[in-house]
């Protein structure tokens, strides 16, 4: 039996740590917590070693202490079954449902709880089987028809968005894998001649050695990291004093390779957000997109430049969600705690996502199921969802006229959360898709006073009401939703439905800063 205060090698650590939260954790993990200051690194003659005392106070979250803790500021009626704390990242933004970021998605393992056929203490019914059409009326990034298409049933989904439209199409989607691969080797060579004439690349690496050497005296890991935590250090002072320090160096390199720091207008998003090395960069990329010939290979090898964009923005870490003002020289970093610098070049996160979405693509190819999945891009509370699928797939339109749509599985937007043209802007520009803001349902732009709470009601009532008409007559609705103003039962009764059971989950692992306890509701809804 080891001694709470004993030392732990990093092998014995991960196992002790495996066997107190019932989920495995590596070695890799317990270096994570070492680099970031988490727990502090000791031993001798080169071995590294750790406190199983720190790491009790690490893990103390879990081992039922978060569930317990949550239930008693969220209520004793959440269902911590449906948290999935059990899985790992890599399974919750598992193969293509990591396609590309997008904000306010869920989980699929949540979709797939209430889809497939299993039954628990909490799930008594089995409401939908293979071969099924489901529907899903704010299809987002498309997670319900992924999910839909593992199980072996039909999905349709409908957004407003055109880009939101593609993301789904473009993870469900078949694939000529060896067309992919050589369009993108032909661009990425392409890309790196076209560099060969910049010294965007040179200035980077000479810029990344610089900041390396600055960064290892003067922010070392781990033991920077753990003196904050300790609060050795006032991290914002400290920060902010070694990112003046280190300016003139970085100016001095701009100077000498002739990188252009500053912007010459701010007319659209593309060229507020980015350098105009950047630019350049992607200009040319889509200028090579636009000459493949084969749609599917088009729009899939689109979505890797829209992903390696966005990561290219000309904003901090910490800031990358949610974008407060542009950057255009280096700074201190409170996410890795160093100094940071700007993008200058897309290659190498070009080069990245470009390897990770064949993976992807690759990895769902070989799961899928024979199966008609289509996102429409439309306004819920107006579309003819069986026109539009004539139009687009004839074959699927007959198949959902003949046996109409089963029930709907979906996750309207919250009310005064987010707007969902605007998190994916650098697309809209480039791609020259319609935006139709106007038309969203319950954006941030809006609020979330009197009048939007009114008109966020009157809009999801009249998508429910639309949607009805394509519905068997015994349809079951399913949506997700964190109904803080207590709309949904009024939004059920106007729209005749009556919500038959719910289920409330604690949501862990968010992207947002504020990691305090949160639960949404999954509301089932039937005819009345």
């Amino acid at each position: 039996m080891l001694r709470t205060d004993e030392l732990l090698t990093i092998k014995q650590a991960s196992e002790w740590a495996t066997r107190h939260i019932g989920k495995t954790v590596t070695t890799s993990n317990i270096s994570y917590l070492i680099q970031y200051g988490r727990i502090k690194k000791t031993g001798e003659n080169g071995m590294t070693q750790v406190s199983k005392r720190e790491l009790l106070g690490y893990y103390k979250s879990y081992k039922g202490y978060r569930e317990l803790s949550w239930k008693d500021q969220l209520g004793e009626d959440l269902n911590w079954a449906l948290s999935f704390e059990q899985y790992k990242e890599a399974e919750t933004t598992k193969h293509v449902h990591r396609l590309h970021p997008y904000k306010g998605k869920f989980i699929p393992q949540l979709v797939e709880y209430f889809l497939d056929n299993h039954t628990d203490k909490f799930k008594k019914d089995v409401c939908f089987k293979k071969g099924d059409i489901i529907l899903d009326p704010f299809s987002g990034s498309g997670t319900t028809m992924v999910q839909a298409n593992e199980l072996g049933m039909h999905a349709v989904g409908i957004d407003i968005s055109a880009f939101n439209a593609m993301i789904g199409n473009c993870k469900v989607a078949k694939y000529d894998f060896a067309a992919i691969q050589t369009k993108i080797s032909i661009i990425t060579t392409a890309l790196k001649h076209f560099l060969s004439n910049s010294p965007t690349l040179e200035f980077e690496e000479k810029l990344l050695q610089t900041l390396y050497d600055f960064n290892n005296k003067y922010f070392p890991v781990p033991d920077y990291k753990y003196n904050i935590k300790n609060g050795g250090i006032d991290e914002n002072i400290y920060g902010e004093e070694k990112a003046r320090e280190f300016l003139p160096a970085y100016k001095k390199l701009a100077a000498q390779y002739g990188i252009n720091l500053h912007k010459k207008n701010a007319d659209t998003f593309l060229d507020k957000w980015y350098s105009r090395h950047i630019r350049d960069e992607i200009e040319f990329v889509f200028n090579e997109i636009k000459n493949i010939k084969n749609a599917g290979t088009k729009k899939i090898i689109s979505l890797i430049l829209s992903r390696t964009i966005r990561s290219c923005r000309a904003t901090t870490h910490a800031d990358l969600a949610t974008l407060i003002e542009p950057i255009t020289s280096t700074y201190y970093c409170a996410k890795h705690g160093k100094i940071c610098k700007p993008i200058f070049s897309i290659l190498k996160w070009w080069e990245t996502y470009a390897k990770d979405t064949l993976k992807r693509i690759r990895e769902f190819d070989r799961l899928r199921t024979d199966t008609h999945q289509l996102c429409l891009t439309g306004d819920g509370r107006t579309i003819d969802i069986f026109d539009k699928l004539d139009k687009k797939n004839s074959s699927f339109g007959q198949l959902a006229r003949r046996q109409k749509i089963r029930g709907i599985f979906s996750s309207p937007p919250y009310v005064g959360l987010i707007d969902y043209h605007e998190q994916h802007a650098y697309a809209y520009d480039l791609f020259g898709f319609k935006r139709q803001d106007e038309l969203e349902i319950g954006p941030l732009c809006k609020g979330t006073g009197r009048e939007a709470k009114r008109s966020y009601i009157e809009g999801i009532t009249d998508v429910l009401k639309n949607c009805k008409k394509y519905l068997v007559h015994d349809y079951d609705v399913f949506i997700v939703a964190n109904d803080k103003l207590s709309m949904y039962p009024t939004i059920a009764e106007d729209a005749g439905m009556k919500i038959v059971n719910q289920y409330k989950r604690p949501v862990l692992n968010r992207t947002e800063k504020d990691k305090g306890a949160y639960s949404e509701i999954i509301f089932h809804l039937k005819a009345d």
